[in-house]
């Protein structure tokens, strides 16, 4: 199957459209972060940059940490940006941009989200690390796809039943993240959890200004939520887009979050710029081994 140009969009230097990176521009392990501006929090650590590029809020270095070649992206905010990247990057290992054809033998990448993220539950305090266990699609954009067999229909149809979710809205998806990078990532310093993928900030998180959210007590049912231990630890707009399109493209990823503020007592980190450092150090010292 030859991919149409209009599907596979390249740039006039053959690199992808929206990362602007060639396929010789990525190694197999990726970290990817919301904000621009950290990408170079990460690769101020690198022994050495070997390349950087950046179009629109996606901003990439590639380099090595203690002899580790790794590559760091910023996607920005949300899971449409998710979308962009994660299938981006697929087509950048798995696809032959001279022949527009996929490749037979499929290159797995280690996809590793940096992000911060408010919690939902008392017992994780702000300045702690969440590891994702699973991560909860509650925006509908894994819907365009066929996750049929990456689903976890227990958990999604326990909390539809616990939320009294809303037909209105998308059907709740569970991805379960790689049990492999979990292995290398976890330690005594990681909280671990299901983790919500909102749409939105603002009144997708239960965010109230001017504007009514469609069920008030959403944020106070998700908190109760358990499943044969199985708790929703933190909110926020990236992971659950991430597994469940690593997953249905064969790549292994996890999320790692620092947590900054805890909405079941109201409170924020005193110093949020600290934590995420420590989280940085920590994720890049667990990679190497």
């Amino acid at each position: 199957m030859t991919i149409k140009d209009s599907e596979l969009i390249l740039n006039p230097d053959g690199s992808i459209y929206h990362l602007n990176l060639k396929p010789e521009h990525i190694s197999d392990t990726i970290i990817l972060v919301g904000d621009q501006d950290r990408v170079n929090k990460i690769s101020k650590h690198f022994d050495a940059i070997e390349f950087e590029t950046q179009k629109r809020e996606f901003k990439t270095h590639v380099g090595t940490f203690k002899n580790k070649r790794i590559t760091v992206v910023s996607t920005g905010i949300g899971p449409d940006n998710i979308d962009i990247v994660l299938n981006e990057l697929d087509a950048l290992v798995n696809i032959d941009f001279e022949t527009r054809q996929p490749k037979k033998h499929i290159t797995k990448l280690n996809i590793i989200r940096i992000g911060t993220s408010g919690s939902v539950q008392k017992h994780i305090p702000v300045d702690a690390f969440v590891l994702s266990t699973h991560g909860l699609d509650i925006n509908g954009m894994l819907h365009a796809y066929k996750t049929e067999t990456i689903s976890n229909p227990d958990i999604e149809n326990a909390f539809i039943k616990h939320t009294n979710w809303s037909a209105n809205k998308a059907r709740p998806i569970v991805i379960k993240g790689s049990t492999t990078l979990e292995k290398l990532l976890e330690s005594d310093l990681t909280h671990k959890g299901l983790t919500a993928t909102a749409g939105g900030f603002y009144g997708p998180q239960g965010r109230v200004l001017r504007l009514a959210v469609q069920d008030p007590n959403l944020n106070t049912k998700m908190d109760a939520f358990n499943f044969n231990g199985i708790c929703i630890s933190n909110f926020e707009m990236e992971t659950s887009a991430i597994y469940g399109l690593s997953k249905l493209l064969g790549h292994e990823a996890l999320s790692l979050n620092a947590i900054i503020a805890n909405r079941a007592n109201g409170t924020f980190s005193k110093n949020p710029s600290a934590t995420i450092e420590q989280l940085i150090l920590y994720t890049l010292n667990k990679l190497i081994g």
